[in-house]
């Protein structure tokens, strides 16, 4: 059997690199194949990138990690992309032996790939990836925009650069702390990255206060879908004692709101297989599933 070579991807082959990410992103997860990302993508130790060339040079397959300190902390590392054009398992064995030394100190690489893409699912198998959960992907294009309704000793407050990046991390955390694949927290220095992005919008992100403590939060942003305008909403999350009220409805309707405030006919977000409660809630407010993810991780203890 003929071994495949895997080779790291050097500058002068960065924009066919990227060519190759945006010929391939309608069949993949597309979360960092946007145009947006990989306009931020650089080579560097953060970015451990192999390609496989054919007999012409042309790319037919690549696999790119995203190393940062999110995920050292986490020790789960997830890949930008994993794809190859052919459905020889020996090419994705190639890739994957080539990153591996890469993800020293990482105990798990993930990897989302649409649950209807039958044949990257087996070659992916095939290579040791398992499925770890699924996730939704639901859509609002309802015009009707639904009144926010705030109980006495509750207001909503614009998120506020250079001071609430603490207050921020505090109800995101708590909330997502037993969230399959969000337990890692995040810090102030994250949101700060956060509210730098391209997909920013100014009021975009909203924390809900109850007697002037904080007790839950969300966030819109700049996305699209088919191609399309779509406000993104998440993280949406409320303390777990304040949880039971009616208030992840709040910052869901209020970010309804400010998406209707900012023109956008369409909003997007993703919600865990398993978070049944938060899935009556979107549905609830008329978003419908149009997408099924498969989160596939591989274990990288098992190595050696």
């Amino acid at each position: 059997m003929r071994k495949m070579k895997a080779e790291a991807l050097e500058q002068s082959r960065v924009d066919a690199f990227l060519n190759f990410c945006r010929k391939h992103r309608d069949e993949l997860d597309d979360s960092y194949l946007i145009d947006e990302e990989l306009a931020g993508f650089t080579l560097s130790p953060d970015h451990p990138t192999y390609i496989v060339a054919n007999s012409s040079g042309q790319i037919t397959a690549a696999a790119s990690l995203i190393l940062n300190d999110y995920s050292r902390r986490g020790r789960k590392a997830r890949f930008r992309i994993l794809h190859a054009e052919t459905e020889d398992v020996n090419v994705y064995q190639a890739l994957l032996e080539a990153i591996l030394p890469h993800a020293a100190g990482m105990d798990k690489l993930n990897l989302f790939v649409p649950a209807g893409n039958t044949a990257a699912m087996e070659a992916l198998g095939a290579v040791r990836f398992a499925v770890e959960r699924y996730t939704y992907v639901l859509v609002r294009e309802e015009p009707h925009i639904p009144e926010v309704s705030l109980p006495a000793g509750y207001e909503l407050i614009p998120f506020r650069a250079g001071t609430d990046e603490a207050v921020w991390c505090e109800v995101r955390n708590a909330g997502f702390a037993k969230l399959q694949g969000n337990e890692t927290p995040a810090t102030p220095a994250m949101v700060k990255q956060m509210i730098s992005g391209a997909d920013y919008i100014e009021g975009g992100l909203q924390i809900l206060y109850h007697n002037g403590k904080a007790v839950g939060i969300v966030r819109g942003c700049a996305d699209e879908y088919e191609d399309e305008p779509a406000m993104s909403i998440g993280p949406l999350a409320v303390l777990p004692e304040a949880q039971g009220r009616g208030l992840g409805r709040i910052l869901l309707r209020a970010a309804l709101r400010f998406a209707g405030e900012q023109s956008y006919a369409r909003s997007i977000l993703c919600v865990n297989a398993e978070n049944e409660r938060a899935q009556a809630l979107y549905i609830g407010e008329s978003f419908k599933q149009v997408e099924a993810l498969a989160c596939l991780a591989y274990t990288v203890s098992e190595e050696g």
